[in-house]
């Protein structure tokens, strides 16, 4: 016989088996009623869930081209209130093809079409689902009297409602498609497909070990994997519901923009700036509405760190937790912080906003080998954030920062003035340079110090802030040195030769032992109290007020030379002013002291004792001691010009 007859006996065989199996479905047609068939597949139903189902539409009966009964508007799991549990448009059961051959119907699986799942949660994690799973696992023990033939359910296009009243919440998931399976005698269980929510798609993976076990409320095996365009995320471990829920496993999530997933996951906008890459590894316990995370490893914009996470959700939703680093950059979160305008003369005036923080709950520690921040690089820094009802409180517990340490505390609170802000910082033994540079930007202070401030203000933006302005602030520095001005130079030049004019006098630097800063503000307006500089060759007294808001100060001092030990003669003192801007100030010398002093002057100022020559050799003699120079504008007139 060759291999070409073999196939055509094959195949004439199956061609047999399949016309005498389409020669019975006919003979079984007649034989079988829609309503036997209707009462075989309800059967099937409630020896699976141990329910009944409510049939509100008809009934079809089809034995080709594969036996199947369809039902239209099914409701299962109805209370006494009304609450449906699950409801469809149609459940279609697939026959299986032999047992129908000989009259018994036996389903091989069901498709729920545009079914819809109601969830209504009740306190301690139970919800209208509770009773109808203790039902179900009732239907599932060993010695039930029937088991369901039929092992998956497929959904087409599902709906799962989930509702929480006490807290007025609710949340829709549609789009569903997917399968329900139970392989095993229901031992394991699997759920797999994927649906929409908040306008994203998620495919989903959901498993469970001990099927039964899970249903009674008992420890079982889960896996569960979502994946997403918002977020990825795996767990695997064990849960159960006896009581309250509570999960144990390793859970893993990351995303390309925690912001995004933030906002899809429907919490409000967080501060803008970074919140990007985002990579969480942990061991999870869940216990009622309390999440913690031990032995977190933790990744956002490149910054990881390692510690314990806690989140509450019962009545207000609390992150708290413990986190340490090698290397933290917190420039991406400060980068959209603006304090001067675009041409950063003026303070920004852009409304400050702070409705991302409202009603978020934090308590965050965080400790760091190294911090950056923009420029500035610190050193080993413990930091503590506490927010409250609007109100954040960031606490530097310490900080080995410009050679010293930095301690303190910054406030900032939403209030019907749009901002309330406060800060209490010390800095010890610092090198002031760099810690003045970081501050405020200036640079010509050498040496190492003491500073202290303590500022609070409110307003609806930085420059309502600045208006606003109270408090005080602090200097004590030793052994140091004032850069960009060499004062000693210039009072010997000036002492010589009094006529002689200021020169070039914003180069070299002026050395001093001791130098006390004490500033007082009220209203944006900064009062210098006691400002002095003590050095081996040069004192330096100050006095006068400075605005914040406009950026502009109005200071008068005394520098004077300090006479040699020994020697009788008087010191040399020189008065001067400082104004302009804060950050180019110009120094004006007092030339009607430096008039006096020098003795080729004296018929000059005699013959002008009248009113009306006055001005003109004023400006005369200024333009001769040159000093205002032809750049800087000139200073405004006083009673003491005159």
């Amino acid at each position: 016989m060759t291999a070409a007859s073999g196939f055509k006996r094959i195949a004439l065989v199956i061609s047999a088996v399949l016309v005498l199996g389409a020669g019975l479905l006919t003979i079984m047609s007649f034989l079988i009623s829609t309503d036997t068939a209707r009462d075989a597949v309800k059967a099937e139903i409630r020896a699976l869930a141990g329910l009944e189902p409510v049939l509100g539409g008809p009934v079809s009966f089809s034995f080709f081209p594969f036996g199947s009964v369809s039902f239209d508007d099914i409701t299962v799991g109805e209370d006494a209130a009304g609450h449906k549990a699950l409801t469809a448009e149609r459940l279609t059961a697939r026959l299986r093809f032999f047992p129908l051959l000989v009259g018994n119907i036996q389903v091989s699986d069901v498709t729920l079409v545009r079914p819809t799942v109601n969830v209504l949660l009740e306190q301690g994690g139970k919800s209208n689902w509770t009773p109808l799973a203790a039902t179900l696992s009732a239907a599932l023990q060993p010695g039930n009297e029937r088991i369901p033939s039929f092992s998956e359910i497929r959904i087409d296009n599902g709906t799962v409602v989930i509702r929480d009243d006490a807290r007025a919440t609710a949340e829709t998931i549609t789009n569903i498609d997917g399968s329900l399976a139970w392989p095993s005698m229901f031992q394991s269980f699997a759920a797999t497909g994927r649906f929409d929510w908040r306008g994203e798609q998620i495919d989903a993976n959901f498993g469970v070990n001990d099927f039964a076990a899970a249903l009674n409320g008992d420890p079982s095996g889960v896996k569960l994997r979502l994946s997403g365009a918002p977020i990825k995320l795996v767990f695997e471990g064990k849960f159960s519901t006896r009581l309250t829920m509570k999960v144990d496993g390793t859970l893993s999530a990351d995303t390309t923009s925690l912001r995004d997933a933030m906002r899809w996951a429907g919490n409000k906008e967080l501060p803008a700036g970074g919140f990007g890459r985002f990579a969480l590894k942990a061991k999870t316990n869940l216990a009622g509405g309390n999440l913690a995370l031990s032995g977190v490893n933790i990744e956002l914009d490149g910054n990881a760190a390692e510690g314990v996470l806690t989140y509450a959700s019962d009545g207000r939703q609390m992150l708290q937790g413990t986190l340490a680093a090698e290397g933290i950059d917190l420039t991406p979160y400060i980068s959209t912080v603006r304090l001067l305008a675009g041409g950063e003369r003026e303070w920004n005036g852009t409304p400050i906003t702070l409705d991302s923080i409202a009603g978020i709950y934090l308590d965050l520690r965080l400790s760091a080998a190294q911090v950056k921040l923009s420029g500035t690089k610190l050193g080993r820094t413990a930091v503590a954030a506490n927010l409250r009802g609007g109100q954040l409180t960031v606490t530097v517990g310490e900080s080995q920062s410009f050679g010293g340490i930095v301690k303190g505390s910054i406030d900032l609170a939403k209030s019907q003035a749009g901002a309330d802000v406060k800060a209490q910082l010390q800095f010890i033994d610092v090198d002031l340079q760099g810690c003045l540079g970081a501050l405020v930007g200036m640079q010509r202070l050498e040496g190492r110090g003491n500073l202290s401030v303590n500022i609070e203000g409110s307003g609806p933006s930085v420059m309502g802030v600045t208006k606003n302005l109270n408090g005080f602030a602090t200097l004590t520095a030793l052994k140091g040195a004032v850069t960009g001005v060499n004062v000693e130079q210039l009072l010997r030049r000036l002492e010589r030769r009094p006529l002689s004019g200021g020169g070039d006098y914003k180069s070299g630097r002026t050395p001093f032992d001791k130098l006390i800063v004490v500033l007082s503000i009220a209203d944006g307006t900064v009062s210098a109290d006691d400002v002095r500089m003590d050095g081996q060759s040069v004192k330096i007294a100050l006095g006068g007020k400075a605005s914040i808001p406009t950026r502009d100060l109005d200071f008068r001092g005394t520098a004077s030379l300090v006479p040699a030990t020994g020697s009788e003669s008087s010191s040399f003192e020189l008065p001067f002013m400082v104004r302009g801007a804060w950050d180019d100030p110009l120094m004006l010398l007092d030339t009607q002291s430096l008039l006096r002093r020098a003795p080729a002057a004296a018929p000059l100022l005699d013959a002008v004792r009248d009113r009306r020559a006055k001005e003109a050799v004023r400006t005369a003699i200024d333009r001769l001691v040159d000093n205002t120079p032809a750049s800087a504008p000139v200073a405004p007139k006083t009673e003491d010009n005159n």
